[in-house]
């Protein structure tokens, strides 16, 4: 038995160590959800914060905020730590959850701002993040497309 999981290891990391390494484009990739993710992580310590009564002079504390600031702040204060984690890790869910977390500011601010109020800078750091993103995307999607096409055995 030890041998056979033995031989099944080895098996395993030969096959991985010809797996084909990320390129630059990819890593910037993994570079930009990393740094999404520690913005993220910062935007989510605000909420706690704010929630708890350690910043605005302890005016936002929880049992003093409206009730529509009570639904968002602590819908937010736990969608982005978890998008944090999930950009971070680098997994499908975390542009996902990011995802929903920035379109609730967005919404927040720009549909309800007589009760959020305006906020335009997380507005559009929220849509750059977002444009930037489809970008890398895409031209993920071309340079693959082009390698699988380059690699085809059956082609002429």
């Amino acid at each position: 038995m030890r041998l056979r999981l033995a031989l099944t290891v080895r098996t395993m990391v030969a096959d991985s160590a010809k797996a084909p390494k990320a390129g630059l484009l990819e890593r910037s990739f993994a570079l930009f959800l990393r740094l999404v993710a520690v913005v993220g992580l910062w935007y989510a310590l605000q909420y706690w914060a704010m929630v708890t009564g350690f910043s605005l002079e302890g005016r936002g504390r929880f049992d003093l905020l409206p009730p529509a600031w009570k639904a968002a702040s602590t819908a937010l204060a736990v969608l982005f730590p978890v998008a944090a984690v999930g950009l971070w890790l680098l997994v499908s869910w975390g542009p996902v959850v990011w995802l929903i977390a920035a379109a609730t500011e967005i919404v927040m601010h720009e549909v309800f701002p007589s009760i959020f109020g305006a906020n335009r800078g997380v507005v559009f750091l929220h849509i750059a993040v977002v444009v930037v993103f489809v970008l890398f995307r895409a031209a993920i999607f071309v340079m693959r497309r082009k390698q699988a096409r380059a690699v085809r055995s059956d082609s002429p």
